[in-house]
């Protein structure tokens, strides 16, 4: 990874909660911007050889981890003395780590989510969660068209950290914006985190199409449909419709349906060439948060009377065997209707 060009972290202590590939890479990013850092993750064993090898090749294989960045299974030597908190904690596990982590993390210090997805049976947003879970504090999230792979390595990445407190979000702009990561403000957490919950759901149904060799035309018309699907969410929740034009929105939902680095669009892809779902999640290591996620998108444009056709499918593909061509008739053979 090339050298950090902002360099705002020099006065800053980081605690990364959460070994995976992204916050591992956002650590990476904060250790070369200056700040002193601290990974904290939750299996003793795992966390001891990656601390021995300085690497982490479950979530970030190749990728080396610098030997003054703390590897630790002990979240009150990742939080002593912190500045910042990172939560990179996969969202359906959020409330269930903060209980055991809150009584060591220091108290007031800010933290930033870099969870995406919505809490089932609560239909909580990582926001929500975290402000239940450690009060008195503000809280930023951080999401857009970032894999880990590519950010890790310096390729050049953009994304969005939204904050109602502007001081906040342009902290973390200088915590982690550098050379190869370029990071832009926001006030709408709400929709930012509406999208990155989304977008999951819809890259699922994306890989459905790469698995049934539906071609690029279909591929086109999911993502745009699927962030119109986005879109009216967050207009019920009061968001700006411009988040889900930007990188929030559809910058991270071409990245997820697209990439080969995205796992619910490798979901999705098995998914349309055969395999069950059971058999899928068996084999995967990372979360695929779309899966989870897909049950509490719907249940929430159920209740506020949204309409979300693919989202819809999704779900009945994941829970309730639906097959991908009785999904894909079902979508092309909904009544005909004005675009807008």
């Amino acid at each position: 990874m090339p050298d950090g060009a902002g360099g705002g972290g020099r006065d800053e202590t980081v605690a990364v909660l959460g070994n995976g590939g992204w916050g591992t890479a956002l650590a990476l990013i904060a250790r070369r911007n200056g700040a002193a850092v601290r990974i904290w993750g939750i299996e003793a064993d795992y966390v001891a050889e990656t601390a021995r090898t300085r690497r982490n090749p479950r979530y970030l294989p190749g990728v080396e981890i610098p030997a003054d960045v703390l590897l630790t299974a002990d979240p009150a030597d990742a939080a002593r003395d912190a500045t910042l908190l990172v939560s990179a904690v996969p969202t359906q596990f959020l409330r269930a780590t903060f209980a055991r982590l809150a009584p060591s993390m220091p108290a007031g210090v800010p933290i930033v989510s870099v969870s995406k997805g919505l809490e089932n049976g609560t239909l909580e947003r990582p926001t929500q969660i975290l402000s239940e879970m450690l009060p008195g504090r503000s809280v930023a999230t951080l999401s857009g068209p970032t894999h880990a792979e590519e950010v890790a390595r310096g390729l050049p990445s953009t994304a969005v950290v939204a904050a109602s407190d502007t001081a906040l979000a342009a902290r973390v702009q200088r915590v982690f914006s550098c050379d190869c990561l370029r990071l832009y403000a926001s006030d709408d957490v709400v929709g930012v985190e509406l999208a990155a919950a989304v977008k999951n759901v819809i890259a699922i149904a994306a890989g459905v199409c790469d698995g049934l060799g539906l071609g690029d035309n279909a591929k086109a018309a999911l993502i745009t449909r699927g962030n119109a699907e986005m879109t009216r969410l967050g207009r019920a929740f009061g968001a700006k419709p411009e988040t889900f034009a930007g990188l929030a929105g559809i910058g991270d939902l071409i990245t997820t349906c697209t990439s080969r680095h995205g796992r619910n669009r490798a979901v999705g892809e098995r998914l349309g060439r055969g395999e069950t779902i059971q058999d899928i999640l068996a084999s995967m290591v990372q979360v695929a948060e779309g899966v989870r996620t897909a049950d509490s998108v719907v249940a929430l444009a159920r209740k506020l009377g949204v309409e979300m056709p693919i989202s819809e499918q999704v779900r009945r593909m994941l829970f309730d065997g639906q097959q991908p061509r009785t999904a894909l008739a079902e979508l092309m053979g909904r009544p005909l209707r004005s675009e807008h």
